[in-house]
């Protein structure tokens, strides 16, 4: 059976004969993504933060947004956030910790607060759910998803580095970095809630845009190999047209998925699904502007072009 194909394999593409321009929008995206971080900053969420989330649904039609927000201003537990979940009749309200050395336990002060939650929205709302995060546990959590990002990415570059050798890796982990970093500069820039599930995201994503890099780099070393009279640029150009098709087929696939989960699976994955709409589309961008025109500027022909492959390769 003839394998299904979006594009011809036997026509070679241009790519890199946009690198100049696609590197001043890479550095652009990066350096406008590392400035909203540290001005705008993000809006993280309770996991973070510390403090308390309750889910309530309304007992009469749609949930009052303004008037919650109004009747529970006037308790005066400082920062209020109010979000529809699911469906118009209910909300998820989310209130700041009222005891900053709370550590990780639940106080007496937060307990109260709670209490002058649920009596003041009590006649028209029930309260289904509700959760606590100390500040201590959220400044841990943030540590530990800054850890799981750290070492997620070092470990994907010590693997290209011996499966590639280290070009390859380089320009690996670059375009990684490149979608990690764009993908946190466009929570900043949205507002949109940043929690754990975000970080999951940010993991996955980097999994979904390397597993893409791979193949690519694994197309470019075996036609260093079969063409040896080409320059590399003529090589990255036709093992990036050779394997393009694939490159949309998944992508395409990945974000019908993924739209079906934004606009479908409710509050609570909508975060997961945008950060990963957006990183499927930074991914593929970037494993073909960013990670292939950066292998471009090494030198990929050594004297012996079996110094390509790992060791354990050149003589099989």
């Amino acid at each position: 059976m003839p394998m299904l194909r979006l594009l011809p394999t036997d026509k070679t593409i241009s790519f890199l004969k946009l690198k100049f321009l696609t590197g001043i929008f890479s550095v652009f995206l990066v350096a406008g993504s590392l400035l909203l971080w540290v001005v705008a900053g993000l809006n993280t969420g309770i996991d973070f933060r510390g403090g308390f989330v309750l889910e309530a649904k309304s007992l009469s039609g749609p949930a009052d947004i303004e008037g919650l927000r109004k009747s529970l201003g006037d308790l005066n537990l400082g920062d209020i956030s109010l979000q529809e979940f699911g469906s118009e009749s209910e909300v998820l309200i989310r209130i700041q910790s009222q005891d900053e050395d709370a550590g990780n336990g639940l106080t007496d002060v937060n307990k109260e607060a709670i209490k002058q939650v649920q009596q003041s929205i009590s006649d028209s709302y029930e309260i289904r759910r509700t959760e606590y995060v100390g500040a201590v546990v959220g400044s841990e959590l943030q540590q530990k998803a800054l850890y799981a990002i750290i070492a997620a990415l070092g470990s994907i570059m010590i693997y290209i580095w011996f499966r590639f050798e280290w070009p390859f890796a380089i320009s690996a982990i670059l375009a990684l970095a490149h979608d990690v970093i764009t993908t946190v500069g466009l929570f900043a820039l949205t507002g949109i809630e940043f929690n754990l599930a975000t970080v999951a995201a940010l993991l996955t994503i980097a999994g979904y845009s390397i597993n893409d890099t791979v193949v690519i780099f694994d197309r470019i070393r075996d036609n260093l190999r079969k063409y040896k009279s080409w320059s590399n640029i003529e090589i990255i150009n036709f093992s990036l047209s050779q394997t393009l098709s694939r490159t949309l087929m998944t992508s395409v696939t990945t974000l019908i998925a993924l739209l079906a989960i934004y606009f479908f699976g409710g509050a609570v994955l909508s975060g997961f699904a945008f950060a990963m709409i957006w990183g499927v589309l930074i991914g593929t961008y970037s494993s073909i502007y960013v990670a292939s025109s950066l292998l471009s500027r090494f030198d990929l022909r050594p004297s012996d072009d079996d110094d390509m492959l790992p060791e354990h390769e050149r003589n099989g």
